[in-house]
């Protein structure tokens, strides 16, 4: 039943609960860019090299986004950058960072960032931009992102996208394969997830809308965070929003359902970079090395290594950047 990532794309993984925002949000709003940059005040930093300048990279509250940050990072760092990485909760936190130079570059994922960039300029009712066709949708993507003073650099082969998952006795229960099965079972359907997923068009409203799911509730336990999964195991919700890339199902007794009617549209991994911090060759060059020979495998394994195994993201980068010989020093 589970399904093997695609290049169908899907919504924001960031969606967390707003506590914190505030805070965050505060932050950064008392320091410009370069203030940012210069006191190294992100969650961690690689340390080294600095011959180049100073560049923060910037991560999401997830596992891969932070596995991907501190791969950028290092990266950056051999190619002579002194480099920190922040921590931002969600897109709408990151993004606006991004724009200003507060931070200087963000693993981003193309239908993603797409459809948020042209729901902020467009409106949210605006027609999508977004496709399966991710050449088409990393197009659109420049074109919104060009004029806010970002630079998107190439995409790679791994993709990520959103994938929602049941148990294996509910599905077996309802004959369940596909999210068109959960939708005819008719069965009432409480979804652990982000509380952004009652918004996001690839959540709740898509769920709804496309797939005739009826959701009574949303529980913002995170996105497939070990709570929200424990949250369906136990019976207390009955679907759980997570990622392709997931490579802890099998250890909560969860298979992801497919999405047959492709709601998720092409996120391609690919890095986002302010144009005038970190838009020189030499940024593209080094993290373009990581982008050509990432794959879709390669994220799940990371991921269960990070999350799984529980072995901390700075190790489980350097460990794989080196098998690939991708760090000179």
């Amino acid at each position: 039943m589970s399904k093997a990532a695609t290049p169908f794309g899907r919504v924001a993984r960031a969606l967390t609960v707003a506590g914190g925002v505030v805070a965050l949000t505060a932050g950064l709003a008392g320091c410009g860019g370069e203030s940012l940059e210069e006191s190294g005040s992100g969650d961690s930093s690689a340390g080294g090299g600095g011959g180049k300048g100073t560049l923060v990279v910037g991560s999401a509250g997830f596992t891969e986004s932070a596995l991907m940050a501190e791969m950028y990072a290092q990266l950056l760092e051999d190619a002579g950058y002194r480099t920190s990485v922040k921590t931002l909760k969600n897109r709408e936190l990151y993004e606006p960072a991004l724009e200003k130079g507060q931070i200087d570059v963000v693993p981003e994922y193309a239908a993603t960032l797409a459809e948020f960039l042209n729901a902020k300029e467009n409106g949210s009712k605006a027609d999508p931009v977004a496709s399966s066709d991710v050449t088409k949708t990393v197009e659109a993507l420049r074109k919104l992102a060009e004029p806010r003073g970002l630079k998107v650099l190439p995409v790679g082969e791994a993709v990520d996208q959103n994938a929602f998952a049941v148990t294996e006795e509910f599905a077996a229960k309802h004959d369940l394969e596909t999210l068109t099965d959960l939708g005819e079972s008719k069965q009432k359907i409480k979804l652990a997830a982000g509380d952004e997923c009652d918004v996001r068009p690839f959540c709740r409203p898509g769920l709804e809308k496309t797939y005739g799911i009826d959701i009574t509730a949303v529980d913002p336990k995170g996105v497939g965070t070990p709570q929200a999964k424990q949250a369906v195991k136990d019976g207390t919700d009955q679907l759980v929003l997570t990622t392709t890339t997931d490579a802890t199902l099998d250890s909560f007794g969860l298979v992801l359902l497919e999405d047959d009617k492709n709601l998720q549209n092409a996120d391609n991994l690919l890095p986002v970079v302010n144009e005038k911090d970190a838009g020189g060759k030499d940024v593209e060059a080094a993290l373009g090395k990581l982008t050509k020979v990432l794959t879709t495998d390669d994220l799940i394994e990371l991921n269960r290594k990070a999350g799984a195994e529980r072995q901390k993201p700075e190790d489980v980068a350097k460990e794989y950047l080196e098998s690939k010989g991708l760090l000179g020093k």
